[in-house]
């Protein structure tokens, strides 16, 4: 997409009474797999408030992340863009750069109010100090309100999803050091566990205990409220940081899965914890008279973790991956003054699909450089859908391409296509059997990724961050380089 200087998107031309804009809400969990929510399956894991949300509304069975990982689909959701054009290659990889334009500063412009909560991870708060992952090197720092949000409350990276602030006790005989987590009991003993929440006025304080997601809502609410209360439309970007390691659920969260072994009773009881806070969301829509007018989206950025308990249900290996299990989440959204009756859709869409689709519904010309993602508004008006063009992945050296019935995956070693309306699963490789469409897809992946470079490079426009971020386009034979600079980052 083009800089705030050179972009384009005005309205378009019509005679016709503007209509009252609809407030857009954007939830997203962390490594929360397809198969974690009751509404696709899931026996365990109650999650009572996101499957009245898909019974309400628009049950997207082939959602995408953009990416296998956090970051990218991040950096996807607010620019329409894949990872791959704005250099967000990889977690901990980039920043959002100055030159991309997000929803958020699109909307800004048509008056909305603008608000970031939750796990940020496309830049740094702080040029002085270690903080979550990359904190302290000035050439990253790089908050919300770079990028078009009025304010935020949000951290750089992971916390744990109980008493965030603080590391949490190990669990006795537990070896992997990703598991066993539990929740704080002597607090005085506790250690900082160094990612820190932040707001424009800079590092949050008080009011940290507990559950994270209700830490997070606890802020959106108010930011809610007040915008309602000045008739003005907004924009919440909510991203929860669970079910993400480490995962600890609240003793009275833990306690709804006694019969499930510990890894599972933390698991579970997170992703409960932020379905209650889901529920919290959605009842304090109604209670406002704003329910109505109001985009919800919930999804995930990426599949679950590897050898955590989530489940991606019937597909393909998990986050990390480009087969379905990594990058196949749980997508639904509510929005009665259009949706009028809940449906169910096996039309693929993917998180760049947000920015167009808002756009769309706003009644904005598309911007004029080069975006990946399409609106689902016809989806959404009972109207024919289907993609110009097949969805294209790519993550260190790994690259598919997804289109209504196929999808061909392939990373220097091997090549396999796979029909995903017969086999969702990925178990029966059809590339011997069909090489005109491996072929096709190859040659399509190919223009694809040449046009990313270009945008990388700064084909579209002028990229001055390049050189102060020092980043290279990625070998396609070993994945992700990133240049560093010698000079360290002062502290």
């Amino acid at each position: 997409m083009a800089g705030i200087v050179g972009m384009s998107v005005s309205p378009v031309d019509g005679g016709a009474a503007e209509p009252e804009k609809p407030n857009v809400i954007l939830c997203m969990a962390d490594d929360l797999g397809w198969g974690d929510v009751g509404y696709n399956g899931n026996k365990v894991i109650k999650t009572p408030h996101l499957d009245k949300m898909a019974e309400a509304g628009v049950r997207f069975n082939r959602f995408y992340a953009a990416a296998p990982v956090c970051s990218p689909t991040r950096a996807s959701c607010l620019t329409g863009r894949h990872p791959f054009r704005t250099g967000v290659f990889f977690a901990n990889v980039g920043i959002l750069r100055p030159e991309e334009v997000t929803i958020a500063e699109i909307l800004k412009k048509e008056g909305y109010a603008t608000g970031h909560f939750g796990k940020w991870h496309l830049g740094t708060f702080t040029a002085t100090e270690k903080d979550g992952n990359r904190g302290g090197q000035p050439e990253l720092v790089n908050p919300p309100t770079d990028h078009g949000f009025d304010t935020y409350f949000s951290t750089e990276a992971k916390v744990p999803t109980w008493d965030p602030m603080l590391v949490p006790k190990k669990f006795q005989g537990e070896e992997n050091r990703h598991f066993g987590w539990n929740a704080i009991t002597d607090k005085a003993m506790a250690k900082s566990f160094g990612t820190n929440y932040w707001t424009p006025n800079g590092k949050a304080t008080g009011n940290m205990e507990g559950d994270d997601s209700r830490v997070i809502m606890d802020r959106v609410i108010p930011f809610i409220e007040k915008a309602a209360s000045s008739e003005k439309p907004f924009l919440a970007v909510i991203w929860f940081h669970a079910p993400h390691l480490p995962c600890v659920a609240g003793p009275e969260y833990a306690a709804m899965y006694n019969e499930q072994d510990f890894h599972m009773q933390q698991y579970a009881g997170c992703v409960t914890a932020m379905d209650d806070q889901m529920g919290r969301l959605r009842a304090k829509l109604m209670e406002l008279g704003i329910n109505e007018n109001t985009m919800l989206f919930f999804t995930s950025d990426n599949g679950p973790e590897r050898g955590a308990p989530g489940s991606a249900g019937p597909y393909r290996e998990r986050k990390r991956s480009l087969y379905e299990g990594g990058v196949r989440v749980p997508g639904i959204m509510t929005w009665p003054n259009k949706v009028k009756a809940p449906f169910v859709t096996d039309a693929p869409v993917v998180t760049s699909d947000y920015l167009p689709t808002v756009i769309d519904v706003l009644g904005l010309k598309e911007p004029a450089n080069k975006l990946d993602g399409v609106s689902f508004l016809p989806l959404l008006e009972d109207k024919p859908f289907t993609r110009p063009s097949p969805i294209a992945f790519a993550s260190q050296n790994k690259r598919a391409v997804n289109d209504e019935v196929y999808k061909l995956y392939f990373d220097g070693r091997k090549t396999e296509l796979y029909d995903l309306e017969k086999d969702p699963g990925e178990r029966a490789n059809l590339a011997k059997q069909q090489p005109e469409v491996v072929k096709s897809f190859k040659e399509k992946h190919a223009l694809w990724f040449e046009s990313c470079k270009d945008s990388f490079e700064g084909k579209e426009y002028g990229i001055k961050s390049l050189e102060t971020l020092n980043q290279s386009w990625p070998d396609p034979a070993n994945g992700v380089i990133q240049k560093k600079s010698k000079k360290k980052a002062k502290k």
